[in-house]
């Protein structure tokens, strides 16, 4: 018997299984997906998360992969013009102590999942979806794929559409706000010269916005460019026209469409924004949840696996801290509610302030210098490792 039930082998579930094993509990981890190749394309690793994967022992590893951004630029949709520029690289480490990394996410889930075979205090499930969940006073009992699986407690790290989460408090759709994201990867090697640079670079427009950067040492570069007001899609991933992804920027600075011009025609996708309104509570007895289970939000902080991992580390420290499971995790969700619901307020937020034009894109663009520093400081500096002993 597993002391630890994690459904979900993705950034949260894995890093949850790694921070649980290194303080000497026995972790069962279930992924529904036949391996641990999570899909997607880039990410950013910010302070905040990097000193949790740090505190693992999983820098090398991680560094191996990733790449160091020397800042993060805002610029005017049309002329190129810099809006506002805030330092990465060697002062995000300074700052903060550790490093805002851009990396691949099957690269982070591959480097988690490798680090999880070799602790001996976690076994993982593949192919093994969790389809029913029982508690007792003194335990949890899941069922997968028909074989049932007891432990002392169950996290459900299984994402935005959790089975976990349904499990507790019921069925609810996700929100979908009017966004709509294409996304690409483009190789690096096909760039301008003066596109090469190591930057995070986000274009404002009215109604739009674009964010590119390299995805860690893949020799690709991340490409995500999100158009609002559009009607729900028929579903929350769906083909897309390369055409029509051209036509949504056309009349962008010439490095977005030289950007968009290296992407496969075949292969446009577009993704349905969705996110979910703050849980007042996730917990239920011996029952938690974590990452975009309990608190998805949209993707305009590149907050949302940074969140998920300060969950990880929260937790376990919760857990190890007291016998008293229930309690713990009430402990746990007590600490992270707050934070969380403001990371989930401030990226709706972002959604429309990124998107505004007229008289309020002039107001933004002249006050984002100022803000968006105390901004950073506030986010970046949260230290998951210790939250508990506050």
């Amino acid at each position: 018997m597993s002391e630890i039930l994690v459904a979900g082998g993705g950034i949260g579930g894995l890093t949850a299984a790694l921070c649980m094993a290194r303080r000497g509990f026995r972790v069962g981890v279930f992924e529904q997906a036949p391996d641990f190749d999570e899909p997607g394309a880039g990410l950013q690793l910010s302070p905040n998360a990097s000193r949790v994967i740090h505190d693992l022992g999983l820098q090398e590893p991680l560094e191996a992969k990733a790449c160091l951004p020397e800042s993060l630029e805002i610029r005017h949709w049309k002329s190129g013009k810099v809006l506002a520029a805030f330092p990465l690289g060697e002062h995000a480490r300074a700052t903060y102590g550790y490093p805002y990394y851009l990396v691949l996410r099957s690269d982070l889930v591959t480097c988690l999942a490798d680090a999880a075979r070799s602790e001996h205090r976690i076994e993982l499930h593949t192919g093994a979806r969790v389809e029913r969940v029982h508690q007792s006073r003194t335990g949890v009992a899941v069922s997968v794929n028909g074989t049932r699986h007891t432990g002392l407690m169950l996290v459900g790290a299984d994402g935005i559409n959790s089975t976990v989460r349904t499990a507790l408090f019921g069925n609810e759709t996700p929100t979908y706000g009017g966004d709509v994201a294409w996304r690409a990867l483009v190789p690096a090697t096909s760039l301008p010269q003066g596109m090469m640079r190591p930057v995070v670079t986000i274009w404002w427009g009215p109604g739009k916005h674009f964010v590119h950067y390299h995805a860690g040492d893949s020799a690709l570069v991340n490409c995500v460019g999100v158009v609002s007001g559009q009607d729900e899609p028929e579903s929350w991933i769906e083909s897309g026209d390369y055409a029509e992804f051209l036509e949504d920027f056309s009349h962008w600075h010439p490095n977005v469409r030289a950007l968009i011009d290296l992407t496969e025609r075949d292969g446009c996708r577009r993704w349905a924004l969705l996110d979910r309104p703050p849980m007042t509570s996730w917990t239920d007895h011996r029952v938690t949840l974590l990452g975009d289970a309990c608190h998805a939000a949209l993707p305009f902080m590149a907050q949302g696996a940074a969140m998920a991992i300060e969950d990880a580390s929260v937790l376990s420290h919760c857990i190890a801290e007291g016998t008293d499971v229930p309690a713990a995790l009430l402990r746990y969700e007590s600490l992270r509610r707050d934070r969380t619901a403001q990371v989930q307020h401030r990226s709706r937020q972002n959604a429309k302030i990124f998107h505004l034009s007229g008289l309020g894109a002039w107001f933004r663009n002249r006050a984002v210098r100022i803000v968006g520093d105390r901004y950073f400081r506030r986010l970046f500096a949260y230290n998951a490792t210790n939250a508990s002993e506050r």
